[in-house]
């Protein structure tokens, strides 16, 4: 049996944020993915998710767009192509190469006395660009060897596992999808671990909200307390075979992934167990689905009682985050936070029924029994 883990990172976050000091015990999804003990490439990917900045640009699998500006955040510029770069890692080969060095990179062979041409410079009148040569050996080429080598039971994995915050939550949504549609791909069988999965204003189509038979088990946690204007959160119609858990957790958009703050987007170390709590049950799903971890809180059901504990006595300090805004306008569904069912706007507790494990789905209340997360745990 062969694994794949593809963890996608959220709208400006990408995989060294690990040690963003935003999250105090780093952001869950690089997290994991640093915490990951399989051979990169081979065995598992991050993804760096639009707005975050083009510090992966010349590892993809495919040409990039340039849709990693902070500029593209609010419309997910870019989602298409982290897709399709991840597609072309599981089929263990690009479609594209970085073969021209960057500046840094000539530097660095000049200043090692490495015999290489020198840079050249094209000219107008309101632009100087300059190419500084080749590489004689890509990253994608070496991505690749890496992939033939460490991968066993052929090219293609057997299993896909996928994780994913925000944008990254839904980009889960999409490549499932893309797998689906593929000839090579669509007998793969796929679990998800999605994290407040928020498409963005105007990104409700199908491919997003909608999965297909592939999805063998889908756990989702949603935040209850985000109220930001254009955070809709989307539960997606899952096919009647899939196992489909989701929990809703304490906090707002930012805090089940590691963000302590009161206010749920600044510094601080205030409120923690939300973190803590999801940390430890996505550690746990990925490692029933064949990944090996390091660094495991490995919570017993006594901390998982404290911790729940917790947060009905901080429960006045969630529901003060609800006056809170990323976008520095409110919205609500009934006094609740506005989500969307498929394409379909709900309030946040209507989200239950028989499509889920256990059928209270969101309604339930966030507290401690012996039943807590036993459909995953």
């Amino acid at each position: 049996m062969s694994v794949l883990t593809v963890y996608f990172c959220g709208t400006g976050s990408h995989r060294f944020d690990d040690t963003n000091p935003n999250f105090w015990n780093g952001e869950l999804v690089s997290t994991l993915a640093a915490n990951d003990q399989g051979r990169e490439y081979a065995h598992w990917i991050a993804v760096d998710g639009p707005g975050s900045g083009d510090l992966q640009a010349d590892e993809l699998f495919v040409k990039p767009g340039g849709y990693y500006q902070w500029t593209q955040s609010l419309f997910g510029k870019g989602w298409e192509e982290n897709v399709q770069h991840a597609m072309q890692i599981i089929k263990g080969s690009c479609n594209w190469q970085r073969e021209e060095l960057s500046e840094d990179e000539y530097n660095r062979l000049k200043e090692a006395g490495v015999p290489i041409p020198d840079a050249t410079a094209t000219a107008s009148w309101f632009w100087r660009t300059y190419n500084y040569g080749n590489r004689q050996i890509t990253p994608q080429m070496l991505q690749e060897q890496i992939i033939k080598q460490f991968r066993k039971d052929g090219i293609i994995p057997t299993q896909i596992n996928m994780v994913g915050w925000s944008r990254g939550a839904v980009s889960c949504h999409m490549l499932a999808n893309a797998l689906l549609a593929d000839e090579e791909l669509k007998h793969l069988p796929v679990n998800i671990f999605a994290l407040d999965p928020v498409p963005g204003l105007g990104n409700f189509d199908s491919h997003r909200v909608r999965l297909g038979e592939n999805v063998k088990q889908y756990v989702g946690f949603f935040c209850r307390d985000e109220r930001s204007k254009g955070f809709a959160c989307v539960i997606p119609e899952t096919h009647a075979s899939t196992q489909c858990h989701v929990y809703p957790i304490a906090g707002r958009h930012a805090t089940l992934v590691g963000n302590a703050s009161a206010d749920g987007s600044s510094r601080g170390k205030e409120l923690t167990e939300p973190g803590l709590i999801v940390r430890h049950l996505a550690e746990v799903c990925l490692t029933r689905w064949g990944v090996k971890l390091q660094k495991m809180l490995n919570l017993s059901d006594s901390d998982l009682q404290t911790y729940h504990e917790t947060l009905e006595l901080d429960e006045g300090k969630y529901l003060a985050m609800c006056k809170h805004s990323y976008t520095k306008i409110t919205e609500s569904e009934n006094n609740e936070r506005a989500v969307s069912l498929g394409k379909k706007g709900v309030a946040f507790s209507s989200i239950s029924g028989a499509a889920y494990e256990p059928g209270i789905g969101l309604a339930a209340p966030i507290k401690w029994d012996d039943q807590a997360y036993k459909a995953i745990r």
